[in-house]
């Protein structure tokens, strides 16, 4: 393996644990975006893959991936009286509030890496404006030198965009990057640009779903100075 010299992160299910953080609070959303209407619940739920009873998303939910433009497009056929602008914005808004649950406490585990002399970066398919609001309430924002959502001019992966920028903003050489993810969109568009691939399993995806498209597969992002050492 070459020598590791910048790490780019997802945010949702690879810094935070993604069905701890938005489990509860999705059930919650889907209520109220539907007025309570229980039927409704249910047939919204379904769409997103969403299991109601578990307050978990099923792994191949759109939610897992996608951006807040496929999630809210999901969402609109049975959302009637509303536009999707307007459904982004409320999304956007209440997702910045809500509280992460961290996989590993971040602000020692990032201070360490930077003890390392590793340039370290974000790039997440949700809006960055949330996406850098959580980051500041969990106190590591400023731990990153990049931080891009989808919107921020590179697009989403599974393109390459928001790795090339990476690369590219901070001057390196895309083999001696890990790119480190919960989902087939992080490890593909690592793949694609280049980057060493590492799968972490606190999203939904399975060890068995990553293997093909990952260098390696850890439990979490704790193990990550171990696998640097190795």
């Amino acid at each position: 393996m070459p020598e590791i010299q910048g790490i780019l992160f997802d945010k949702d299910g690879t810094l935070f644990d993604f069905n701890a953080t938005w489990g509860a609070w999705t059930r919650s959303f889907l209520i109220a975006e539907t007025g309570g209407d229980a039927a409704l619940v249910r047939r919204l739920a379904e769409a997103l893959g969403y299991d109601l009873e578990r307050e978990a998303f099923e792994r191949d939910s759109i939610v897992i991936a996608g951006t807040v433009e496929d999630v809210s497009g999901a969402a609109l056929p049975f959302l009637p009286e509303t536009s999707q602008t307007a459904l982004i914005a409320r999304m956007n808004a209440q997702t910045a509030d809500v509280p992460q649950v961290e996989v590993t406490p971040l602000v020692p585990f990032l201070l360490g890496l930077s003890a390392r002399g590793l340039d370290l970066g974000i790039a997440t398919n949700d809006s960055e404006y949330p996406a850098r609001a959580q980051l500041r309430a969990a106190g590591v924002e400023q731990s990153f030198d990049f931080i891009a959502g989808y919107d921020s001019g590179f697009g989403g992966k599974p393109s390459t965009g928001q790795l090339d920028a990476f690369a590219s903003t901070l001057g390196l050489n895309p083999a001696h990057c890990a790119m480190v993810g919960d989902s087939l969109h992080d490890l593909h568009a690592g793949r694609a640009a280049g980057f060493v691939t590492v799968g972490v399993l606190t999203g939904v995806a399975t060890a068995q779903d990553l293997a093909p498209a990952a260098d390696v597969v850890l439990p979490s992002i704790a193990h990550l100075p171990d696998w640097l050492d190795g």
